[in-house]
């Protein structure tokens, strides 16, 4: 039991730290646009993809830098000259574009690595584990992952709350106009901004790669987690974001280990459901089975019970 609980805690913040690196660039975008960015998964995707590219031609760590820096490059181009240019016409064409964007970057993905999962394959300088707990050993590169997801948590805290460039940035997301009569360029930061959270979900990409499998539907298979975060957080809070993705890793991971049902929870004080019964079935599903949609259950119940979020101020 306790070695269920130590390994799932891990598990759950290393999880939960990845999808803040995604959620904490799609909050910054959310903060300066206004708008979701659809294709924000993609992003993750294109990072696990050009890691895995870069991988083999120099190796893993130039991968981990070079990587996120193409897609942040990428992100910024599409701000530039794609966002900004539907932004005038209101939030549902800038909704429109993110989405098609990416279904875009999912095609373009498919023509050139193709639908089949590729190998990419854990560095082996950390391909060993790093401790034992009980008789489980924990892989030395799920560390170098939760280590690297804290330093950039902590990195971009500390660049937001305590350097002048993180208060122009706040100031910009939030009264652009004044920044603007300050003299700062505003359209530049957004720009910047925008290729920065690109960049962001490209680490969790690279970094989530060889752990996880890297195939041209992972953008679909986390998006919607991606929003869930977002939203259960509050719209626009980054420190909701945290966590909000501290809580949703946390409770899939240790659903995922449940294997509980309510039959079971009942047959304690003596009842349980005959074979006939109409629920049957529904009392014999696990918690596990249904690991998959607690976050949405949670998602309505912080809806119903505060629609801004966990810590946000906008209604959602």
């Amino acid at each position: 039991m306790l070695e269920l609980l130590i390994v799932s805690t891990l598990n759950g913040v290393l999880f939960g730290m990845l999808l803040f690196l995604m959620a904490s660039g799609l909050t910054l975008i959310f903060s300066m646009m206004g708008v979701l960015n659809f294709a924000h998964a993609s992003f993750y995707m294109l990072g696990a993809f050009f890691g895995f590219q870069i991988s083999r031609w120099v190796g893993f760590w130039p991968a981990l830098v070079v990587g996120p820096v193409l897609v942040g490059a990428i992100g910024a181009v599409v701000e530039r000259f794609g966002l900004r240019n539907v932004h005038r016409h209101g939030h549902v064409p800038e909704l429109l574009f993110t989405f098609g964007l990416a279904f875009v970057i999912e095609e373009v993905v498919q023509m050139i690595w193709g639908k089949s999962p590729v190998d990419f394959r854990v560095p082996e300088v950390l391909d060993f584990p790093a401790f034992t707990i009980f008789a489980t050993n924990y892989p030395a590169y799920k560390l170098f992952m939760l280590l690297i997801s804290i330093g950039i948590f902590v990195a971009l805290f500390a660049v937001l709350t305590k350097t002048r460039i993180g208060l122009i940035v706040q100031a910009s997301l939030t009264h652009p106009n004044m920044v603007a009569h300050l003299g700062h360029n505003v359209p530049l930061v957004f720009m910047l901004v925008f290729g920065l959270g690109s960049a962001l979900a490209a680490i969790a990409g690279v970094i989530a790669g060889p752990a996880l499998v890297t195939q041209s539907n992972m953008a679909a298979l986390l998006g919607p987690i991606l929003f869930v975060v977002v939203v259960v957080g509050g719209l626009g809070s980054l420190s909701g974001a945290f966590v909000a993705s501290l809580l949703i890793g946390l409770l899939q991971t240790f659903a995922v280990s449940v294997n509980v049902s309510l039959a079971d929870v009942f047959a304690v004080f003596g009842f349980t459901p005959g074979p006939d019964s109409m629920l049957d079935d529904l009392w014999r599903v696990t918690v596990a089975q249904i690991a998959p949609i607690l976050p949405y259950l949670l998602l309505v119940l912080v809806l119903i019970l505060k629609p801004s979020g966990l810590m946000g101020t906008r209604e959602t």
